[in-house]
């Protein structure tokens, strides 16, 4: 699939060369890198080395999204951890929303990544499955910028392809099911208030995956892109602290 539209200014995936330790970061469903942007580069400046690829269909038009498959998606997050392995010995992972989806499936299918850190991550959101049975209508409002911090916009489609919600309802399923599989220290973020992601998502994640080591923190004063929301500088440094506790 090619992109026809070109990349939205701060919609471009970014990397930071640093140490031996890589975190791959992940942007959410109709998103962009450009709410992952400041967590990157906070972990760029602790010293690691970090990639945020800009997921297949994102950051450009909603157009080029319908288009795109939960596989492209994969394929996106599967390129940035090839970069970081070329360079890294050790790999944690971390995304928001469907970022955070994304982080599940590559430690599900990648047992050697070290830890993961999901934030608002999706694996079940009953209100979408209606757009399962919709026919003939392409386009849906947008689900991006749920911030309440006042004056900060995320960087997303104003429109959700109707093709795209049915690409990650399968695609969630396929995750949910393979939980188990998880066995890595994981440290899970959940705002208690989220308008697109039930906050309960987490409480079936950390319930669900084989991990010894898991915890769960409660995001208070952040709504579902935490990462652009009050609390970024919490999730910051515990994931710091989590990382170096890992290492």
């Amino acid at each position: 699939m090619t992109e026809k539209y070109p990349v939205l200014e701060g919609a471009e995936p970014f990397y930071f060369e640093g140490n031996q330790v890589g975190i791959l970061i992940s942007h959410g469903f109709t998103g962009s890198t450009q709410s992952m942007f400041p967590i990157g580069e906070a972990y760029a400046r602790a010293g690691y080395t970090v990639c945020g690829p800009r997921l297949k269909g994102h950051g450009t038009h909603y157009k080029d999204m319908e288009k795109t498959t939960y596989q492209d998606w994969i394929g996106s997050i599967e390129e940035g951890f090839q970069w970081l392995k070329e360079r890294c010995d050790t790999i944690f992972v971390t995304g928001l929303s469907m970022g955070g989806t994304l982080t599940l499936y590559m430690a599900e299918n990648h047992p050697e990544i070290r830890a993961i850190i999901p934030i608002n991550a999706a694996v079940d959101i009953p209100e979408m499955n209606p757009v399962r049975q919709l026919e003939g209508v392409r386009f849906l409002d947008g689900v991006g910028s749920d911030i309440k911090k006042p004056d900060v916009k995320e960087l997303a489609y104003e429109k959700t392809p109707v093709q795209s919600v049915k690409e990650i309802l399968n695609f969630m399923d396929k995750v949910r099911a393979d939980l188990h599989k998880i066995n890595c220290p994981s440290l899970i973020f959940v705002s208690n208030e989220d308008h697109v992601v039930p906050p309960n998502n987490s409480q079936i994640i950390f319930d669900e995956i084989s991990s010894e080591e898991k915890e769960i923190h409660h995001m208070k004063d952040s709504y579902h892109v935490a990462t652009l929301d009050n609390d970024q500088q919490i999730i910051i440094e515990k994931t710091l602290q989590f990382i170096e506790k890992n290492l």
